[in-house]
This record gives structure tokens, C-alpha cells and sequence, in this order.
């Protein structure tokens, strides 16, 4: 089980005339990823100053964080990271074409709290020559950050000029995401990842519009967290090196939210839980039985309700001899308490799908579940099944993530309204600090689209998109994510000599 706390916009009113993009081959000419919801362009071109601005006059949203203004100066970072700007572009050198002097950013609510549901819209417009400043209107600073992104894709470097230019100018682009809950998973018990590893797999999020960081912290191999309250259970870790401080967690949680990422935070208990007992041998049933933990102990749900989420996995071999239960009654026991725990904090309770599988009946009504088949009666659910969106199966190809689609088997409207979104799970056996990034992307990039763009912009023949697709990892190259070769299943080598849009 796991636990965590976890419309439209105003009129632009330009004048130009602009083609809608109606066609598929149109759509792959756009190198966006994921695609947005609606888009319009044109065949002009203008340069980006080289003082380009941030204006934020008229919007309720004061930036009192910092957020908006560093999403905007990463936005900038990125887009000069490839090339050497060094070419100069002012208004009275900008020549035939016009010139970008800024972004109007305009956002109407207040607050930055971030928020599981909040609305991530955005309108985007990079006009033409009649409108100096391109302008993103955004209920929210999150969706903001998303329109941030978009924008950051229009970019490109002028090798001859050596200055960022934006081709097919006018854009009005306006979009929202299909789902609001699109994440990725890492592990960290299988195999430690340092503090800058994590931050440069959240900064790769945001490319995608990925926005639940789902931290797999804890399992049978390591307890690498600082829980101050008990502090030899991280006499579980690897190493005294290969360790979490509480601040290290705090610190990824802030780094996430700062972008628009939520952190969901889990724990595993009972079972996978040998770790736990390096530190309290009285957590393990006994010295012989060293998991799953001794689920008759109050320490035990003590111990957990101190920790920073709950979950519940597979649990093999059980049994409450105190209060004569079997091994499914003791497992059911835990899991209905644990939830009392987790629901006392206020938190919302995920499970995975085996509960509801056993005694769904007696949960929570308002548990999510972590969903690997099809069924379409089992409450709110998120996507995440194992053939198709682990990403630890190597010789699953991009195509398969792409062609994942929730609604599969779920017709009808109300059922589908339960379906919160999706997952990618990057277990992490086989995965450290040297492999992880080129495991993850580009297929994580393809199940982002899924989950992203509105189902009647997907392609039915994920081949369709490949060349946006091949365009998008060599942006990630670019920007200095190892995202491997399309071509064959994840963590390819390149096969031979060429450009990275042809592999």
C-alpha cells in the first residue's frame, strides 16, 4: 500500500492568419513532444533577443517563490545549451525578419501550491512581426512551466547566424494534459542513486510533461532513509555512504515541486522488508523468518506510521500465530490497519492491485490502485501494467509503450472517468547511476505522449511517429540526457555510424 498527500483562458486577440494543423504528416512536421491539444502556424521566422525578457505585467501571479522566474531562466538555459550563442540580434540589427524581444507570461490564480489536480492549461501565441513579445496565458504557474516547455521546443539554433531562431511563426498553441496523473517510478533500494542523478531524471521529467515522481525508496535489499524518530533502521543501507538524509529527502521533494513535480514517497512493508530488521531485529518475525515483517507487533505499525508513506507488496509466507490468523487474513489485517494509519494523516491511499484483488470490498472506498490488467470495475485506478510500461524490460520496444492505451478494454465513459492516468516503473535490479537515463528515454517519452495528448491526435501506427519521436531524443542528447537509439528495445547501443535522427 502506498500513501501521499497528494477551464479555460482568457481570449488572444492577433493579427494574423495562421493554417490549423489538420493533417498527420502536418502533426509530424511539428517536432513537439508531446504533441499538444490544439496547434496553428505559419511559415515566417524571428530571432530571440539577446537580452530576451520575462514580463509578467497583468498577472495575479506574483511569483513570490522564484518559481516562474527560474522555470523561465532554465527555459533560456536549454535552449542556448547546444550551440555557442554568438551571434548578436537587437532591434536595429534583427534585418528582414522580426524580432522576439520577450515572453508575457500571464497567470491568473494567486497561489503556487502545488496542488494533485490542479489545472495544467496553457495558450501559447508567438505572433509575428506585429507582436514584439510571444505570450502564455496559464490558470496555473504549473501549467506555466508546461508552456515553458513548449516554447523551449520552437527554439532552434541558426548555424549560420549563431543565434536561436523560431521558424513557422505565427504559433497559437493551446493545451492540457489527457491525464492528470502521469508518472514515473525509480527505485533506490535496488541500486543507490546520488542526489544529482535524481535531480537530472526530474529535470527530464519536465520535458515530457511527466508530473508524479513516484520514489520506490525502500525493499528487501536496502533501507537507505534517515528516519530520525528510529534512526538504526538505515543500518539497512548498502553502505554509511550510500544513504538518504531526511534534508536529502526534503531536498527532492522541494527540487520536484519546484517543477511542477509531485513526489510520492513509498515505503515497503510488510513484505520486502529484511532491511527493516538490520536495524530492529524485533521488526522480523523471528531470527530464522527475517521477512515479512511481525505484522502481530504494535512496533511494527509504530514503526510504520512514523515512516513517510505505506505500502503494501507482495507478501509470500505469513502467519499471525498470536491471533491464529492465516497467512490472507494476516495480510488483510495489515493492510485494513495500515490504511486506518494512513487515512489519519490525511493522506490518500494508492494500493497495489492484489489488495483489491483479495478483500477490495473492505478497503477505503477512496483507494487508488496501482492497475496491470484490464479490469474497468475496480474504483480509481492508474495504469502501470508490467508488459508494456516497465521499463526495466529491455527488449520492450518504444512502439509498445506508445501504443499502451488506457481505455482499451474500458468503453464506458463513467468507468473511464475512474482512470486517473498512468505509470512507468524503472525498477531498478539492473539500473544505477550509469544506465539509468538511457533506459528510461526515449520509451518513457512515448508512454508521456499517451498519456499527455488527447486520444484523436494519437497515432494508431506508432511508426507514424518516429521521426518526431528520433527528433525528440536527439533534443534530449542535447540537452545532456543519455536517451538511447530508437531503434531495437531500451538501452541500445547505436548499431552504427550515423545521425542520431536515423537510429
Amino acid at each position: 500500500m502506498r500513501a501521499t498527500k497528494i477551464s479555460g483562458l482568457a481570449p488572444l486577440f492577433v493579427l494574423f492568419i495562421a493554417g490549423a494543423v489538420s493533417s498527420f504528416e502536418d502533426i509530424e512536421k511539428l517536432r513537439i513532444w508531446p504533441l499538444p491539444a490544439e496547434v496553428s502556424h505559419g511559415g515566417r521566422r524571428m530571432y530571440l533577443s539577446e537580452d530576451f525578457k520575462l514580463v509578467t505585467e497583468g498577472s495575479k501571479y506574483e511569483d513570490p517563490s522564484g518559481i516562474l522566474k527560474e522555470g523561465f531562466d532554465r527555459m533560456l538555459a536549454v535552449v542556448r545549451l547546444s550551440h555557442v550563442v554568438s551571434g548578436h540580434r537587437n532591434s536595429s540589427s534583427s534585418g528582414g525578419s522580426a524580432l522576439l524581444e520577450g515572453l508575457h507570461v500571464i497567470i491568473s490564480s494567486s497561489t503556487d501550491e502545488l496542488e494533485y489536480g490542479a489545472d495544467e492549461s496553457y495558450k501559447l501565441v508567438v505572433a509575428s512581426r506585429e507582436k514584439p513579445y510571444a505570450q502564455l496565458e496559464a490558470k496555473s504557474v504549473y501549467g506555466a512551466l508546461h508552456g515553458l516547455q513548449t516554447f523551449s521546443q520552437l527554439c532552434h539554433f541558426n548555424m549560420k547566424k549563431k543565434v536561436i531562431e523560431i521558424l513557422m511563426t505565427p504559433w497559437n498553441i493551446t493545451d492540457q494534459p489527457r491525464f492528470s496523473y502521469r508518472g514515473l517510478l525509480i527505485d533506490t533500494s535496488r541500486h543507490y542513486l546520488p542526489l544529482p542523478v535524481m535531480k537530472n531524471v526530474i529535470d527530464s521529467m519536465t520535458y515530457t510533461k511527466l508530473n508524479v515522481l513516484h520514489w520506490h525508496i525502500v525493499d528487501t535489499q536496502s533501507f537507505p532513509l534517515e528516519i530520525p524518530s528510529y534512526p538504526k533502521l538505515w543500518n539497512g543501507a548498502y553502505s554509511p555512504t550510500q544513504r538518504y538524509t531526511f534534508e536529502d529527502a526534503a531536498e527532492i521533494v522541494n527540487y520536484a515541486g519546484r517543477r511542477g513535480i509531485h513526489v510520492l514517497a513509498e515505503i515497503d512493508v510488510p513484505g520486502h522488508a529484511l532491511s527493516w530488521g538490520k536495524g530492529y531485529p524485533s521488526l522480523w518475525p523471528s531470527k530464522n523468518c527475517q521477512e515479512p515483517l511481525d505484522v502481530s507487533s504494535d512496533f511494527t505499525f509504530k514503526i510504520s506510521a512514523r515512516s513517510l508513506s505505506l505500502n503494501l507488496s507482495t507478501w509470500e509466507v505469513t502467519k499471525l500465530k498470536k491471533h491464529r490468523k492465516t497467512e490472507a487474513e494476516a495480510y488483510e489485517y495489515f493492510v485494513l490497519r495500515a490504511q486506518k494509519i494512513a487515512s489519519s494523516h490525511g493522506y490518500e491511499i494508492i494500493n497495489w492491485e492484489e489488495t483489491f484483488n483479495n478483500f477490495g470490498n473492505k478497503l477505503n472506498p477512496k483507494t487508488a490502485w496501482y492497475w496491470s490488467c484490464w479490469e474497468s470495475d475496480c474504483g480509481r485506478c492508474i495504469m502501470s501494467n508490467q508488459d508494456k510500461w516497465y521499463l526495466d524490460h529491455i527488449d520492450t520496444p518504444w512502439q509498445m509503450f506508445y501504443a499502451n492505451e488506457p481505455f482499451e478494454m474500458i468503453k464506458d465513459e463513467k468507468r473511464q472517468s475512474l482512470v486517473l492516468g498512468g505509470e512507468v516503473c524503472m525498477w531498478g535490479e539492473h539500473i544505477d547511476a550509469s544506465d539509468i537515463q538511457q533506459t528510461i528515454w526515449p520509451r518513457a517519452a512515448a508512454a508521456a505522449e499517451r498519456l499527455w495528448t488527447p486520444y484523436t491526435k494519437l497515432a494508431e501506427n506508432p511508426d507514424k511517429v518516429t521521426t518526431r519521436l528520433a527528433h525528440f531524443r536527439c533534443l534530449l542528447n542535447e540537452r545532456g540526457v543519455a536517451a538511447a537509439p530508437l531503434v531495437g528495445g531500451g538501452r541500445v547501443a547505436p548499431f552504427e555510424p550515423g545521425s542520431c535522427l536515423a537510429q
